[in-house]
């Protein structure tokens, strides 16, 4: 055996002088993470009410206010399709792992076999033939590849990393699924608002059109007025076949969302009054998003996984060694089988050295570092991307409260004009018309105002998908140069 190490360590010092044959020289990869101190959004962002606690929470649709959500949401999270996808995925990508990792362990085999065969006059040497011969072996059988330069590894964490991304994203999945349900309730709620408001719209069409034929049959009208006030109310009908129409179809779209079929969507009763699914913004949010973004870590994890995929395939320049042995029996005696002359074995070095491939080698390095690039840009694009969404959300939020505040100051100036019409009316200094005018003021008031609160709970529900819904991962961990966060550790402890 140690003749065999004399020869291993020999043969390596050897055939590494010839590595140069086949080389990686001026193959790098291009592109470079963005730090986060050159996305600046002070400007944007520094009026927003902050506080430190601004983070969402896991159960952040809870904020919302209405327990039934909450249901519909645990409901969802268990019975989507969408979510058993994203868990196949992550299966699919932890099996890798195991892959990648027993590649890197000795791998150990047991044989036994036994034949039986008729020797023939010309398989004889002593040229008699005609007799049989049993044969038996029982082997046992080691390979270990010694990955010398660490490919094998840097393999293994590549698929590591990948798997790391998928867990990501399937913890998005569950993020995106929760906010589209909460939206869709949203959207529930306003439909149900637009159904009321419709509602009180044909009611008061009507109630003109009941005075209009009554001042007809009076004489006091004439005919056009009549049939103007009947196209009025079958309008307002039509609207509020429409709101319930939508009522319908947001129902609907809650039950595909459940996973479940349409007739679900009826269960589901009429939302209650919902508040903003946030308040504030956290204390600092460039520095720490790329901590609770679910795309951010994972395309952090991508990067990663891409650079040990370079390491990989540099260690294929080099030369490798792998070693196998057997030991067991061979006989074709069965009385001596396991006898001294029956033993059998052997150990077989094998050294593996590139010199001339016609640059396939130079190729795959080629196409790693490419696929490196590819996930930098896209960990760039999304930390771009998701500082704006955040800066989009929360400058849309803020308008609607402004606008929602100049709303509300028209809606008080309806209500009162509408309180004076009737005090009017009642004084017999109107007439009844002008308080139908008036209500309608107040009607297209409340309208807009409705409106106002549902683009605001829907944004509210953007910013906490912008924010990262309640991920949080290694944000306590120091920031690496220029800002940009490490790829999170390996939960698996790697082998040495």
């Amino acid at each position: 055996m140690c003749g065999t190490a004399r020869w291993i360590g020999g043969a390596t010092i050897a055939v590494t002088t010839l590595a140069g044959c086949a080389n990686y020289a001026g193959i790098e990869p291009q592109q470079t993470l963005t730090p986060i101190s050159r996305l600046s959004a002070q400007q944007i962002l520094g009026h927003a009410p902050v506080s430190p606690a601004a983070w969402p929470e896991a159960d952040w649709w809870k904020q919302l206010g209405d327990s039934e959500l909450d249901d519909l949401i645990q409901e969802a999270l268990g019975d989507s399709p969408d979510i058993a996808i994203a868990q196949a995925r992550l299966r699919s990508a932890n099996a890798a792992i195991a892959s990648a990792k027993a590649s890197r362990l000795p791998s150990l085999d047991a044989s036994a076999d036994i034949s039986r065969s008729r020797v023939s006059k010309v398989e004889d040497p002593q040229g008699q033939g005609n007799f049989y011969s049993t044969s038996r072996s029982l082997l046992v059988s080691f390979d270990y590849d010694l990955d010398l330069w660490g490919g094998t590894r840097a393999a293994w964490e590549a698929a590591l990393g990948e798997a790391r991304a998928q867990e990501i994203e399937f913890r998005a999945a569950g993020l995106t699924l929760s906010v589209n349900v909460a939206r869709a309730y949203v959207s529930l709620a306003d439909a149900y608002a637009t159904r009321d408001v419709a509602q009180r719209q044909l009611d008061r069409a009507q109630r003109i059109n009941d005075i209009n034929d009554e001042l007809l049959q009076a004489g006091l009208n004439n005919q056009s007025q009549s049939l103007q006030s009947r196209v009025t109310a079958a309008s307002a009908r039509q609207a509020v076949e429409s709101a319930e129409q939508s009522i319908r179809s947001e129902r609907i779209s809650l039950a595909i969302l459940l996973g479940k079929g349409p007739d679900r969507g009826e269960a589901i009763p009429r939302p209650t009054a919902l508040s903003p699914a946030i308040a504030a913004l956290p204390s600092v949010i460039p520095a720490e998003l790329i901590g609770h973004r679910p795309d951010v870590v994972a395309a952090r994890w991508r990067v990663e996984a891409a650079s040990k995929s370079i390491e990989a395939a540099k260690a294929r320049f080099y030369p490798n060694i792998n070693l196998s042995a057997m030991a067991g029996f061979r006989s074709v005696l069965g009385d001596y089988f396991f006898s001294e002359a029956a033993k059998s074995g052997s150990v077989t070095p094998a050294i593996s050295l590139p010199i001339f491939d016609g640059g396939q080698l130079r190729a795959n390095l080629e196409s790693t570092d490419a696929d490196y690039d590819l996930a930098v840009a896209r960990y760039n694009q999304t930390i771009v991307s998701a500082l704006g969404e955040v800066a989009d959300d929360i400058t849309t939020l803020q308008s609607l409260d402004r606008q929602r505040a100049s709303q509300q100051n028209a809606l008080e100036s309806a209500r009162s004009a509408y309180s004076l019409a009737e005090e009017r009316y009642r004084a017999g200094m109107a007439d009844y018309l002008d308080v139908l005018s008036s209500e309608q003021q107040l009607l297209s008031a409340e309208q807009k105002l409705s409106q106002l609160d549902t683009q605001r709970l829907d944004r509210s529900v953007q910013l906490v998908q912008a924010l990262g819904g309640g991920l949080s991962l290694d944000t306590g961990a120091a920031q690496g140069d220029g800002g940009i966060a490490p790829a999170p550790g390996p939960d698996a402890t790697p082998l040495d």
